[in-house]
């Protein structure tokens, strides 16, 4: 039988045996290859910092309610699953079997789906195309951001998705951009990538130091480490009526986030940036296909730098190491993926 990862409480990874479900007329099943952590949403969600503990998403209300019967455990993780087509139903058209393909589900050794599917070019290396979501969802904030030509922008974490920032932000014509980030390595690659000035987090008055090098602030920034402190520096750190893109997965209660303060008398504006749950695009003629093609394209054609994204390559039986990897020693984690 094959297996898959659950999530039975916090820190508590278990590879389980599933039934997969037989193949339908319009249904591809595929097996895995490699899959992607995500260092953020799935890390938070491993620690046990969870929006669903006692609720739940209505997504008729767009509302958490309180709900004591609403259990978060077991839970499946991930979203960057890639996959070699095994076998495909009678009505599939346009998918053979050898096809590779790119899916935003959990991990597992197999996954069957209906058709159609995203297929992926033969010449994609696998592990470059486990960063196609992570890609999709980069690009999202940086059109979220609506950066213009020569606008001065700042980015807040320096992971997978905001060295990725960086390099979209200077295709859509930044002329200056900070990128700020407690880890010295990946301020390193974010110089690399395009960034003409780093900040370590944990030692300067990140909102001041932009606003002075900046010349009055950043025209936008973009928050993506999820965290309240670097979300309350990004308003910080911008023009007056400038714009902040909310990126993160943020937990818990927002101490740290005071709009009291220059969200108010700077008369900012914040955007929520997601694309799950049935969220729309905010920009006319984008929607998640278009978004995931464009990044599919930006991987394939070798646009974005990700040569160093992928520091640890784990088997997937020993998944609760990986999680553990990430989870205890960020410094030396960019991105690690499972190997099937």
């Amino acid at each position: 039988m094959p297996k898959e990862l659950l999530l039975t409480g916090p820190r508590q990874i278990q590879i389980v045996s599933y039934d997969e479900r037989e193949l339908e007329p319009g249904d591809v099943q595929a097996d895995a290859i490699v899959s992607g952590l995500s260092h953020g949403t799935e890390l938070a969600l491993y620690r046990g910092d969870t929006a669903f503990g006692g609720k739940r998403f209505d997504p008729d209300l767009r509302l958490f309610l309180e709900d004591a019967e609403t259990q978060p455990y077991p839970m499946r993780l991930g979203y960057e699953w890639v996959g070699r087509v095994a076998a495909v139903g009678a009505d599939v058209r346009g998918l053979d079997a050898g096809d590779l393909v790119h899916l935003t589900l959990p991990h597992r050794e197999t996954q069957t789906v209906a058709a159609p599917l995203l297929v992926l070019p033969t010449t994609l290396d696998p592990e470059r195309a486990a960063l196609l979501q992570s890609t999709a969802i980069a690009l999202q904030a940086v059109h979220d951001a609506r950066i213009t030509v020569a606008d001065r922008v700042a980015i807040f974490g320096l992971g997978v998705f905001g060295l990725l920032a960086v390099q979209l932000a200077r295709l859509s014509g930044a002329g200056w951009v900070a990128a700020v980030d407690p880890i010295a390595g990946r301020r390193e690659l974010a110089r690399s990538f395009g960034a003409d000035w780093t900040l370590d987090s944990e030692s300067s008055d990140v909102g001041r130091e932009i606003k002075l090098a900046a010349g009055g602030g950043a025209d936008v920034a973009i928050e993506f480490s999820g965290r309240y402190e670097a979300l309350q520096e990004a308003l910080r750190c911008v023009r007056l009526a400038g714009s902040v893109v909310a990126a993160g997965f943020y937990v818990g209660a927002g101490g740290a986030l005071r709009l009291g303060e220059e969200f108010h008398h700077n008369r900012l504006t914040l955007v929520g940036s997601m694309s799950g749950w049935g969220a729309p695009q905010r920009q006319q003629g984008w929607d998640r296909d278009r978004l995931r093609a464009t990044a599919l394209d930006l991987l394939a054609q070798d646009r974005l730098d990700v040569a160093a994204f992928i520091t640890h390559r784990v088997p997937f039986e020993r998944a609760a190491e990986a999680y553990e990897l990430v989870d205890r020693r960020p410094e030396e984690t960019l991105r690690v993926v499972l190997t099937y």
